[in-house]
């Protein structure tokens, strides 16, 4: 009883502080994103902490280059999104009576063609779900200077981080475990983070070509909806794929469209999705689906789309945290998709 009294408190105080939990979980996901393209970044420089005596320049400048480039990476993808991607939202959105009234009128010729009567309170409501999306967008936007201002006080304190866990009183023995475990989980959340973004990155980009080439409108929308839809394994890819066949089928004349759209972006997700994430993640993220889908519809609930959005993220976080420690490896276990966690890797 006890233990459930306090799950219920812990659920009302992540939804009652949602508004500086929110903040905080994007700050996180920049500054490990960032972080990881820096560190990827001074990985293909050359003569980067090489012993090639030839090359005199020296790391720290390396260093600044790989930070410079990082932000400009994250720069450049915002500027896309406000100058491109942006305004083809909000013509979509204002779209959306129009679509309503198509979404019906196919629904109509569907049940006259099978002859069985269609209740119109099922057909989803396309004005009222993207209001939703829009307001939860929004209310998301009005906490960009708190990212802001938790993000610049992270990069402030990573640099003393490892001088407080020389600071701690405890055992050097301890101290080395516990230095051990946090660099393994840091370097295991970045792997995921990068390499979760790079192929999720490339599918929008291929999805766009495609769609641009069919010819289906809102192609940069539909793109970059793949892209953040791709952030949430198998749920995401299915939905991020239904969206934008089902508003070809809406909006098209003939079957051709949505049958190439269909083709198209099930293959773009099969190659990228179900090949390479495998081959490039390995056993970084081998989180079960159910667990997943119960993550997602939990912190949906709670925080609604930020929720949804870093629902996978904080599973991964939580799964590869446990799977460090002997007494909490039972609930990796748990979480994972085969049994099959990373290993414990504290020293002796």
């Amino acid at each position: 009883m006890y233990s459930f009294i306090t799950l219920l408190a812990l659920i009302f105080c992540l939804w009652i502080g949602r508004s500086l939990f929110i903040p905080i979980l994007f700050a996180a996901f920049v500054w490990y994103l960032l972080n990881a393209i820096t560190s990827y970044y001074r990985k293909i420089m050359p003569c980067y902490k090489t012993d090639n005596k030839a090359c005199r320049i020296p790391s720290r400048f390396y260093d600044w280059l790989s930070n410079i480039l990082s932000f400009a990476t994250i720069g450049g993808i915002i500027f896309l999104f406000a100058t491109q991607i942006k305004p083809m939202f909000w013509e979509l959105y204002n779209a959306t009576p129009v679509l309503q009234q198509k979404l019906l009128d196919f629904s109509n010729y569907i049940s006259a063609k099978i002859g069985i009567g269609l209740d119109l309170n099922l057909v989803p409501n396309l004005p009222h779900i993207a209001t939703y999306i829009a307001t939860s967008l929004a209310g998301i936007a009005t906490s960009t200077g708190m990212v802001v201002i938790y993000l610049i006080f992270m990069f402030i304190e990573q640099n003393s981080f490892s001088k407080k866990i020389d600071s701690l009183p405890v055992q050097k023995s301890k101290e080395q475990k516990l230095r051990y475990i946090l660099n393994s989980i840091d370097e295991h959340m970045k792997k995921y983070l990068f390499t979760k973004t790079f192929i999720s990155a490339a599918t929008g980009i291929c999805a766009y070509i495609s769609l641009k080439a069919i010819g289906l409108e809102f192609a940069s929308v539909w793109a970059f909806m793949i892209f953040v839809l791709n952030y949430i394994p198998t749920l995401g890819s299915i939905l991020a794929c239904a969206m934008p066949i089902a508003y070809a089928f809406i909006s098209g004349d003939t079957w051709h469209l949505p049958l190439l759209t269909a083709i198209a972006l099930i293959i773009i997700e099969t190659v990228f999705g179900n090949i390479l994430d495998p081959k490039l993640t390995g056993k970084t993220l081998n989180i079960s689906t159910l667990a997943i889908l119960i993550n997602l519809v939990f912190w949906g609930m709670i925080w609604g789309v930020a929720g949804m959005f870093f629902s996978v993220p904080i599973l991964a976080g939580i799964y590869i945290t446990t799977a460090q420690f002997k007494s909490t490896r039972w609930i990796a276990v748990l979480l994972s998709a085969d049994g099959n966690i990373p290993d414990e890797t504290v020293p002796d």
